[in-house]
């Protein structure tokens, strides 16, 4: 009874990997990336770049921009983009446009992305978390809804840089929000485009050192959200406390985030240039082994745990 169960198991471990490996001819395709400036889309972009696609890189920055295109060859093009501003969505969009041509687009990455405050929700007000969505959600479904007919035209690939963060709400702040909204939207959107030959997958990553991941800038953020507190808040708190949600902070980042970008990189290669791209990617050993699994757990032992790890307020309720 078990040997006939195990050479199934092993057939069909056997045929995934087959068809995983399995590659489509993508030499000279067309693809559009977001927040090129620096991190996982500069990456991409000059992985893609060496690989003969027809990288159109989306950057915030004219720096950021002009930085790219000197280390890449002259095949890539680099555009303004702001994700949170609908003109400038539509004015890439156009550009976009002119740059494929009939061909279509067959790739686009929406990869920009901020954090934000992150820290208690009490703390925050309602523009935080606002700030947040506008760059994390909201952005990437403008930029897709103004590309979706080249999309179509091509038979193309979404993918959607969301986090694990967006399976568990480790934190409070805008960005764990913003990452679950962008995963409901991909799981629509992947459903929704299946019938047009569009394929959408997700990419959630586990913690890598990035910009959105730097730690002074969590910190000053953090500071600065408190000192805007009134008196009465930090009161009930207590001074001690940001300090030690601070070391905590420090301590977790420093301890899981990973410093090679490539595992990341390569999920997103291969989403856009597998035969049969997978649904979904969780690059990082802590995304497989700690925080995949915990969304899986009851939410009261998640729950507790967390408690435990962060500090208590002053004056907390016993």
């Amino acid at each position: 009874m078990c040997l006939p169960l195990l050479l199934g198991v092993l057939l069909w471990a056997a045929l995934w990997w087959l068809r995983d490996r399995q590659r489509l001819p993508a030499s000279g395709a067309f693809v559009f990336i977001t927040g090129c400036d620096s991190g996982f889309g500069r990456l991409l972009a000059l992985r893609l770049d060496q690989r003969g696609f027809r990288v159109l890189a989306g950057c915030l920055t004219p720096a950021g921009a002009e930085h790219l295109q000197w280390a890449a060859s002259s095949h890539l093009h680099t555009t303004l983009l702001d994700v949170t501003d609908p003109h400038s969505i539509q004015r890439a969009a156009e550009w976009v446009e002119t740059q494929v041509g009939e061909a279509g687009l067959f790739g686009l990455v929406n990869n920009a992305g901020v954090a934000g405050v992150i820290g208690p929700t009490p703390w925050l007000t309602r523009e935080d978390f606002h700030r947040v969505l506008n760059v994390n959600t909201l952005g990437p479904i403008g930029v897709t809804l103004a590309l979706l007919p080249l999309l179509q035209q091509a038979r193309g690939r979404i993918v959607n840089i969301t986090s694990v963060l967006g399976r568990l709400a480790a934190n409070g702040g805008g960005y764990c929000v913003s990452k679950f909204g962008l995963e409901a939207f991909s799981d629509s959107l992947r459903r929704d485009m299946a019938p047009f030959g569009v394929q959408v997958s997700i990419v959630e990553p586990g913690f890598f050192r990035t910009p959105v991941t730097n730690l002074d800038s969590l910190e000053e953020a953090l500071q600065a959200c408190w000192a805007r507190l009134p008196p009465t808040t930090r009161a009930r708190y207590g001074e001690a406390f940001l300090t030690k949600y601070l070391k905590v902070q420090r301590s977790i980042m420093s301890l899981i985030c990973d410093p090679d970008l490539t595992k990341v990189s390569r999920c997103l290669e291969h989403a856009l240039t597998a035969r049969h791209p997978r649904t979904r990617y969780s690059p990082g050993w802590d995304a497989k082994l700690l925080w995949l699994p915990a969304s899986y757990l009851p939410a009261s032992l998640v729950d507790a745990i967390l408690t435990w790890v962060l500090p208590r307020p002053a004056q907390a309720v016993c």
